[in-house]
């Protein structure tokens, strides 16, 4: 079985919107984007406004989350993926599926009542937290990045 080429993988609870899907694209050179999510799976309309801000250079496929543990490791050398989901606990489950996942970009995780606001996009309620607990002990690393040419930081340093 081929290991698949995945350049990086997002949490973002918007998965792909505006600028952030064009420069990650853009910046990291990947011609495929894979979305991985139940819901945007089975919706036609949610995955047309996604491809609208992918640069044409790039193709997306929208997966569930066991489509892609099926399927990635089918993926080609020649397709550079960024891998796209929406919540941590999600990115687990692609983990614990066998997808190989080295290191998460941490994107957009909004804040909502009774979490912790860790950077300026990024908020985790304890779950999230057990979770990111977890693929830290799965060896993956764990940066926070809005966007490519922020500087980033370690998640686990402030959790």
């Amino acid at each position: 079985m081929g290991t698949p080429n995945i350049l990086l993988t997002r949490i973002d609870n918007r998965l792909i919107h505006g600028q952030v899907g064009m420069t990650w694209t853009n910046t990291l050179g990947a011609n495929l984007v894979v979305v991985a999510n139940d819901e945007v799976a089975e919706d036609d309309v949610q995955q047309n406004l996604m491809d609208m801000v992918l640069p044409d250079t790039a193709q997306s496929r929208y997966f569930t989350i066991e489509k892609t543990i099926r399927i990635i490791e089918k993926a080609a050398p020649r397709q550079k993926i960024l891998l796209v989901v929406r919540t941590p606990q999600d990115a687990l489950r692609l983990v614990e599926g066998g997808v190989p996942i080295k290191e998460i970009n941490v994107g957009n995780i909004h804040f909502a009542e009774g979490k912790k606001q860790i950077s300026p996009t990024v908020s985790l309620d304890e779950k999230d937290i057990e979770t990111f607990k977890k693929l830290n002990e799965l060896g993956v690393e764990l940066e926070v990045r809005g966007i490519p040419n922020e500087s980033g930081f370690d998640l686990m340093s402030k959790i």
